[in-house]
């Protein structure tokens, strides 16, 4: 790989790949030592195609997540068996893996700066903006960037657009879906926002057991299949359908009314 060379959003692969391992070896104790990550899948990543793949997830924290999957992700592709012992793996990280993050996250500080580097796609909200509910119509320059994205590589994208559960997906994913026509994996975690502050930089409580479940690529028929009933495969696959409040454990469910009383006394 050259010094200079680049890839389609401009991004030097020569830095990115530095960045990633950095930031891998900062981030490797956080699911390793402090926390445990249980992992289910690994072989699911290791059959994928290197292009036009898109990752779904539940989302409970801003970075803690994300980081994971880049974690879990290179293991898998080194021959790791849902372990990501051995940091070895992010030697030679996959670089055209990228997530989806809002663009006024990203622009917060120089870490948030430094993690957009290493692989986001960073987008407009458009129904929320500095803390306020908002309604804007989506940019297709923001579609597209997505669709150049999948076209070099693969994909991460949460899309609750929150981490606060259960909340209804977004229809851009069903569009992003019939339109480019990838591969699309469902992605499972759990126990993060119980370890994690919300944005999942400091570490909340020591000892939880984080888990995160690579599922089988969905069947979709992209041409005959309509927006809403790949949205309601989305959820039922992400495990965000509201049918599964009757499944919900007793621990996640005092977790999420903690972390809303904080943000009900913030604001008050």
């Amino acid at each position: 790989m050259g010094l200079f060379k680049t890839n389609p959003f401009g991004h030097n692969l020569f830095i990115k790949k530095w960045l990633i391992r950095i930031l891998a070896v900062l981030s490797h104790q956080r699911y390793k030592r402090f926390n445990t990550l249980e992992i289910e899948g690994s072989e699911i990543i290791r059959n994928l195609p290197d292009r036009n793949v898109l990752f779904v997830s539940n989302h409970q924290t801003y970075f803690a997540d994300v980081v994971a999957m880049f974690h879990v992700f290179n293991a898998s592709l080194s021959g790791r068996e849902d372990s990501i012992k051995n940091l070895g793996y992010i030697w030679q990280p996959k670089l055209n893996m990228y997530y989806v993050a809002a663009a006024e996250t990203m622009k917060k500080s120089l870490l948030t700066k430094i993690m957009a580097y290493a692989g986001s796609v960073s987008v407009e909200r458009t129904w929320r903006s500095e803390g306020q509910d908002v309604k804007r119509q989506v940019k297709m320059s923001d579609i597209s960037s997505i669709g150049k994205a999948l076209n070099d590589g693969w994909v991460i994208t949460f899309p609750q657009g929150t981490t606060t559960p259960w909340k209804p997906l977004r229809k851009g994913t069903a569009h992003i879906i019939k339109k480019y026509k990838p591969v699309v994996v469902p992605v499972v975690i759990d126990g993060f926002r119980r370890s994690f502050d919300k944005k999942g930089l400091r570490i909340k409580k020591k000892g939880i057991l984080q888990s995160m479940v690579i599922k089988e690529p969905l069947h979709i028929d992209y041409d005959n299949e309509s927006s809403e009933s790949i949205i309601e495969k989305l959820e039922y696959a992400i495990e965000q359908h509201p049918s599964f409040l009757k499944v919900i454990s007793k621990q996640d469910l005092l977790a999420y009314e903690e972390e809303n009383k904080k943000r009900k006394w913030k604001k008050s």
